[in-house]
């Protein structure tokens, strides 16, 4: 009987943010271990499966560094980074399409949909939903087929939203020259956010959150502002992958989302725990 308690306790404890989130978008960056740990995808397709029963509208957006550069091995193509972007020459921009909106999409798709949901899967190429233009380096060097997002379309996303659905996008763009453009994972969560002006935007990643200490996850800092950042950034506590995550928040935070939160995505419904208890995971952004 106490088992069916506690399960009772845990369900009117997310009451209120039943009620609170009911109608509002979250959109979920989805990247990290918590996409190459088969049980924790399915964890994590059950938790955006609840999202929308409870009448939220979850948005997934989603990576695939590791999926992109495992094919291009088995191709013998040369993954070549430069300031950390992948370069994307002609050959390597297919490997991505195909594994982006291909495989790793479908897949997601697949998990939450036997989750009980009903998920869609789409590419910032469908009904033109991300347009973008050639992203050119700091230092002038040619990246090739990397874009950065100038302008969502979003309306197909509520479309979406609108009739039941999950959208589950992969972050490939177009032009108005029909070409297409690799797009980073995390910056095309922050313009999507930004222009649903949506509740909040959520990064799975696989770290704790932003910790003062890169070594000792007990270093967590729950909370940041972005007037922080800059000296966060200077110290090394920003640095690599997560830059482009706070600057997705960044954007996001000045569209209107009202909260940013970047959270481990290798715990268990790390999701739910977020957004339906007092508790909370991970560092909450700020402005």
């Amino acid at each position: 009987m106490q088992e069916f308690i506690q399960k009772a306790t845990v369900l009117v404890e997310a009451l209120p943010y039943i009620r609170e989130f009911e109608g509002k978008t979250v959109v979920i960056k989805y990247g990290g271990s918590a996409m190459e740990d088969p049980a924790i995808r399915r964890l994590t397709a059950q938790d955006v499966a609840l999202m929308k029963y409870v009448g939220m509208n979850p948005v997934v957006v989603h990576g695939g560094g590791p999926g992109i550069t495992r094919m291009l091995k088995r191709l013998d193509i040369e993954s070549t980074f430069h300031n950390g972007l992948r370069v994307t020459d002609d050959a390597t921009m297919e490997v991505v399409e195909m594994i982006l909106a291909g495989s790793i999409n479908k897949d997601i798709v697949t998990l939450i949909n036997q989750a009980g949901g009903t998920a869609v899967g789409l590419s910032g190429k469908d009904g033109n939903l991300l347009h973008a233009r050639k992203l050119v380096s700091e230092d002038g060097g040619d990246i090739g087929h990397v874009g950065e997002i100038v302008q969502v379309h979003f309306k197909i996303i509520q479309v979406l939203c609108g009739a039941g659905m999950i959208p589950v996008i992969a972050p490939v763009a177009t032009d108005d020259k029909g070409r297409t453009w690799n797009v980073n994972g995390d910056t095309a969560a922050g313009e999507i956010a930004a222009a649903l002006q949506a509740e909040k935007l959520v990064f799975l990643t696989d770290a704790p959150g932003l910790l003062s200490d890169l070594n000792d996850p007990g270093t967590l800092i729950s909370q940041v502002t972005y007037a922080e950042v800059k000296e966060l950034t200077r110290k090394g506590v920003i640095a690599g992958g997560m830059i482009p995550k706070i600057e997705a928040c960044h954007k996001a935070l000045d569209y209107g989302v009202r909260k940013a939160h970047i959270i481990d995505g290798r715990v268990p419904h790390a999701l739910l725990i977020e957004i339906f208890t007092q508790m909370g995971v991970g560092t909450l952004v700020t402005v």
